[in-house]
């Protein structure tokens, strides 16, 4: 498509471009769930110790991170990313993985975005956040522009998927010529008073972002900083306990569904919003289960504080509470751990006497190991 014969087929080629219309009463029923919802969660999460709420927020960044980038399909270490937000957050979890420049980008903006403080979204902001996402060591993937503008000078920026030759175009984005006025635009609109309700402002936030397309790449990401930047100030809390991008990774393909139904409308964009109003609530539900992990480990630790461990041991308990993928067998503890197949062993039998740890009815080749969680025992 030649970017200057406009066949109106994209919504930012609309005469009233970019002038949002939604219908607030339709939206008001799914404004107030989330309301209610995330009210509960911040209520619960009140009434934990100020080390259980860290925990909590802990978790839930780490999530954010890992799932705001696998939503692009880039999988990031989780104990990497793990011990780079607990360094920024203070939060001592014991040994810290090394760091790594590009998931220190991604752990950077996504605190800075989520941190509820007022601050101002600026241009300047935008590309230091584009230069974190590729670091100057970055692979020969990397765009040719990082902290600063696309310049189509590979022609024009288009969304698309399929094999070469049969590729089916999503959407093009606003040619590079007229992305200084957008932006401008944008960024008066993120950074002025905003009358109505806050969690709608998000969600427009985020498409109108996204729909800019600002950058050669990273824009999903920092789109969905950009919505959570206005989700932290709704919040009004300097931690974060539900992360939307989780959530939008598990709908990952009604997300791109909605946004490309979004991006070929009309500027009544209810249809959108709804979804991620909707999106939202399910990511503050879920936030619950994790609230029972955080809680279910407190209580874990608080049961056996009396007992001696070694830091291998503690290691590998704090792997299993935090929700260990698949079996836990002897090699996987010795690789965990960094020490021999019958160090591994040693620990884990010293483990099963003292009854914090029990081999799994689960069957199979290898001998595999899961916790005795004191509740069980308790009834």
């Amino acid at each position: 498509m030649n970017s200057g014969t406009y066949t109106r087929k994209y919504i930012w080629q609309q005469s009233a471009w970019p002038h949002w219309r939604f219908d607030a009463i339709a939206l008001s029923t799914r404004v107030a769930a989330v309301h209610i919802a995330r009210a509960r969660l911040l209520g619960r999460m009140a009434g934990l110790g100020f080390d259980l709420r860290d925990q909590a927020t802990l978790r839930v960044l780490s999530e954010d991170v890992l799932k705001t980038s696998a939503i692009e399909g880039e999988r990031l270490n989780p104990d990497t990313v793990r011990s780079s937000v607990a360094r920024r957050l203070g939060v001592d979890i014991g040994a810290l993985a090394p760091s790594d420049r590009h998931v220190d980008g991604v752990v950077e903006m996504v605190l800075d975005a989520t941190a509820a403080r007022p601050i101002a979204l600026t241009q300047d902001r935008l590309f230091a956040w584009h230069r974190g996402l590729f670091p100057n060591d970055a692979s020969l993937f990397s765009p040719s522009c990082i902290g600063c503008w696309r310049n189509d000078v590979s022609g024009p920026m288009q969304v698309v998927s399929g094999p070469i030759g049969r590729q089916k175009i999503h959407f093009e984005a606003p040619p590079a010529a007229i992305l200084v006025d957008e932006m401008k635009q944008f960024l008066n609109w993120f950074n002025a008073d905003y009358e109505g309700e806050l969690l709608i402002k998000a969600g427009l936030a985020h498409l109108w972002f996204v729909t800019l397309h600002p950058f050669d790449d990273g824009n999903g990401r920092i789109a969905r900083a950009v919505g959570d930047m206005v989700l932290a100030s709704s919040d009004q809390s300097i931690q974060r306990f539900y992360s939307l991008s989780a959530q939008i990774l598990h709908e990952r393909n009604d997300y791109y569904r909605h946004l490309e139904s979004a991006q070929k409308g009309t500027l009544d964009v209810t249809e959108w919003l709804s979804w991620f109003l909707a999106c939202l609530y399910r990511a503050i539900v879920g936030a619950e289960e994790m609230l029972s992990t955080v809680m279910e480990k407190a209580m874990f630790w608080q049961h056996w504080a009396g007992t001696v461990l070694n830091e291998r041991q503690i290691n590998i308990i704090n792997r299993l509470l935090d929700g260990f993928e698949g079996k836990l067998t002897s090699s996987k503890w010795a690789a965990i751990a960094k020490c021999s197949p019958d160090t591994a062993l040693r620990d884990a039998n010293d483990l099963i006497a003292r009854g914090l740890l029990r081999k799994s009815v689960s069957g199979g080749r290898s001998t595999s190991y899961e916790l005795v969680h004191p509740k069980c025992d308790e009834g």
